[in-house]
C-alpha cells in the first residue's frame, strides 16, 4: 500500500464527471472489479482482490441481502477479525480483501439456491476474473458479454460519495473501532432500502410492463400514483453514471433498453407535472436493467449491486480507521 498521500476517494471533474482518486469513472469500464477495487482502496489501479476462499454460505434465509448481511458479520468469529482500533492499516486492508470477495461468494451461492448443489471449487477457479468466477459460481458458466456488463456495473456503483447513507454507516461504524464485517454489514444496510439499491428491483417491474405494452405514461403514472414516485427516477439532474449504464446498456442490447428511454421520457415530463421539478434515471434504474439482461432475477438486484459497493465501502472504512491510528 502507498504512504504518500492519494487523491480523494471519489471527487467531481469538469462537467461533474465522477472521479476515483483522480481516475475519470468513464475510463475505467473495460476494467475489472478487482482493479478498481484496488484503486479505490489502494491508489492504485490493480487486481487487488483474490480468489474468494471456499466458505459455505453460512445460514439461507430466502432473502439474498440478508443472508450476506449476516454472514458477513459472522465472519469475525470464524476468521478472528479483530476490532479495527486493535490492528494496523495493512491487516484491516487484508480483512477487508478477504471480505469484499467472499461477500461476492456469499450472494453468488445465495442466488444459486439451496436445490442446486455447488459448483465445485476447481470449476470456479477457471473463471479469469472475479465476475467470471462469481457467475460460475452463480450459473456454472460465464458469458463474455454477462462478465462485462457486471464489472461495468460494479464499477460504476463501487463509489458513490462519502456523503451517501451507506458510506456514512460504514465509515461511522469503522470510527468506532468496529471490525470489517460489523462495518460491511452496517453498509448493507445502508444501502438496501427502497430508495437507495432497493429501487432497482421496482424500476425493472415498470419497465418489463412498459416492454410487454403498456403506454410508458400510464406505467409512469400508475407508479406515481401508487408509491408517489417512479423508483429509478429520483435524480434532479442528470448524473453521468447513469448516462454510462445507460450508453453500457445500449451496447449490449439489453432487452429492455427501448423500454428504459421510453420511461425516462415519460418519468421526466409527468414528473415535473406532478412535482413541479425536473427528474431524470439513476444508476439503479440503468443497472436494473442490465441485470436483467444478464439474467437475475429481480430480487437480487440488491445484492447485487451490494457486490460492487463493497469496494468504496472499504476504502471509507479504511480512511476512517486509519484516524484511529495517527501517524507519529
Amino acid at each position: 500500500m502507498h504512504t504518500t498521500p492519494n487523491p480523494p476517494i471519489y471527487s467531481l471533474g469538469p462537467g461533474g464527471e465522477p472521479l476515483y482518486r483522480g481516475r475519470p469513472v468513464s475510463g475505467l469500464l473495460d476494467r475489472h472489479l478487482e482493479s478498481v477495487w484496488g484503486l479505490l482502496v489502494d491508489g492504485e489501479e490493480s487486481p487487488a482482490l483474490p480468489p474468494a476462499e471456499p466458505f459455505p454460505l453460512p445460514v439461507r434465509t430466502g432473502d439474498t441481502r440478508v443472508d450476506v448481511q449476516s454472514a458477513i458479520a459472522q465472519l469475525a468469529p470464524v476468521w478472528g477479525f479483530r476490532p479495527l482500533l486493535d490492528i494496523s492499516p495493512a491487516r484491516a486492508r487484508e480483512d477487508l480483501a478477504r471480505a469484499s470477495v467472499l461477500a461476492l461468494s456469499f450472494v453468488a451461492q445465495s442466488a444459486r439456491g439451496p436445490d442446486l448443489a455447488m459448483v465445485p471449487q476447481r470449476e470456479v477457479e477457471q473463471g479469469r476474473s472475479v465476475a467470471e468466477r462469481f457467475l460460475i459460481r452463480w450459473s456454472g458458466h460465464a458469458q463474455a458479454d454477462h462478465a462485462r456488463a457486471l464489472d461495468a456495473l460494479w464499477t460504476i456503483v463501487a463509489e458513490d460519495g462519502p456523503d451517501s447513507p451507506s458510506t456514512r454507516i460504514a465509515a461511522t461504524a469503522a470510527g468506532t473501532g468496529a471490525d470489517v464485517g460489523a462495518c460491511l454489514a452496517g453498509a448493507v444496510a445502508g444501502v438496501s432500502g427502497p430508495l437507495e439499491a432497493g429501487a432497482a428491483a421496482r424500476a425493472r417491474r415498470v419497465a418489463v410492463r412498459v416492454h410487454d405494452g403498456v403506454a410508458p405514461t400510464t406505467a409512469v403514472a400508475d407508479a406515481l400514483r401508487e408509491q408517489a414516485l417512479v423508483p429509478g427516477l429520483g435524480a434532479r439532474h442528470e448524473d453521468p453514471r447513469a448516462a454510462m449504464l445507460r450508453e453500457v446498456c445500449r451496447q449490449l442490447d439489453v432487452r429492455l433498453f427501448t423500454a428504459g428511454l421510453a420511461i425516462e421520457a415519460a418519468g421526466r415530463e409527468l414528473i415535473a407535472e406532478t412535482t413541479g421539478r425536473p427528474a431524470t434515471a439513476d444508476v439503479n434504474f440503468w443497472g436494473a436493467l442490465l441485470l436483467d439482461h444478464v439474467g437475475f432475477e429481480a430480487r437480487l438486484f440488491n445484492a447485487l449491486i451490494i457486490c460492487g459497493r463493497t469496494a468504496g465501502w472499504s476504502a471509507h472504512i479504511l480512511e476512517a480507521q486509519r484516524s484511529l491510528h495517527p501517524a507519529p
